[in-house]
């Protein structure tokens, strides 16, 4: 019996790992923190990497993000158990408590905002303690009342950029803006996108998520169309402010026409494997278009 005991603990804190795994999206953190180092290492004051500054840029927009996502899973507890794609997230399932979730989400959002002003500046810890607030108090209880939170969600999905570029240039000038631009519009499509697909489980739990209050429709495609348009002179300005080269704004260009194209589709076909198409071209133009930008910086 006694030899059982390591294994039972080895799996118990397995399993208590794989729940805060799951606790902050890891896969979605991931991809909001890479948003931020890869737009750090855009500032034109970051002249050489320094892994030392960029793994603790890593871990401290883990926390901050990790922590958002935390207190979304306490929050939204009850309307998570009634969806299937949520249902086995640890505090909808019964896995964690509540109290635990948050109390998580309280240490790691005040280490999180404590590393980015200690190795960065206070600028960047402000600017992430506000898009945690953002997101967490304003964002998510707004899903239920109004579509607008879309709207609303868009803001601290987008700021990681700015942080980054801010933690890296100790500024607001137009470069962090522009980054932002590109991420702000991005999520229309994107998340629409996912809405869509998802429409059912967001109607059964309460949620708001389509511009239109009937569903997919023919209005909510055109909305994702429009944002990929706007997509399109946006993704140039890099370019023409001097962040980058031209080989990148050609690549940028590709990229925002195949956006373009696959939100028409969507209006054309008005239907789930179209939306899903958007969606899936919308996970992989993001990464495309930010290594497409740093690999051709200051050229």
């Amino acid at each position: 019996m006694a030899a059982d005991t390591p294994a039972s603990t080895s799996y118990s804190l397995a399993a208590k790992l794989r729940d805060y795994f799951q606790l902050v999206k890891f896969t979605l953190s991931f991809t909001v923190v890479f948003s931020c180092v890869v737009c750090y290492l855009l500032a034109p004051k970051v002249v050489a990497y320094d892994m030392g500054m960029i793994v603790a840029l890593f871990i401290a927009g883990m926390l901050v993000t990790g922590s958002a996502n935390a207190i979304n899973q306490a929050v939204e507890k009850d309307t998570d158990a009634m969806m299937k794609r949520t249902g086995k997230r640890p505090v909808a399932n019964g896995r964690m408590k509540q109290q635990e979730a948050y109390m998580f989400a309280l240490i790691a959002g005040l280490i999180g905002v404590a590393m980015m002003w200690y190795f960065f500046n206070l600028s960047s810890a402000l600017l992430s303690a506000f898009s945690l607030f953002l997101y967490a108090y304003i964002y998510t209880p707004l899903k239920k009342i109004n579509s607008v939170a879309v709207l609303v969600g868009a803001f601290p999905g987008a700021l990681p950029c700015l942080i980054g570029w801010v933690a890296g240039n100790d500024d607001f000038s137009a470069g962090g803006w522009i980054l932002f631009g590109i991420q702000f519009l991005w999520q229309f499509p994107h998340f629409w996108a996912i809405a869509w697909v998802a429409h059912s489980d967001y109607s059964k739990a309460g949620f708001k998520l389509l511009p239109s209050d009937k569903g997919p429709t023919r209005f909510t495609a055109m909305q994702a169309v429009m944002y990929s348009v706007l997509m399109i002179p946006v993704g140039i300005l890099p370019y023409y402010f001097g962040l980058t080269g031209e080989v990148s704004m050609w690549i940028v260009l590709a990229c925002n026409l195949f956006m373009v194209v696959q939100s028409l589709r969507l209006y054309k076909d008005m239907d789930v494997q179209a939306a899903r198409r958007v969606m899936f071209s919308s996970y992989i133009y993001l990464p495309i278009v930010l290594l497409a930008l740093l690999a051709d910086k200051g050229a």
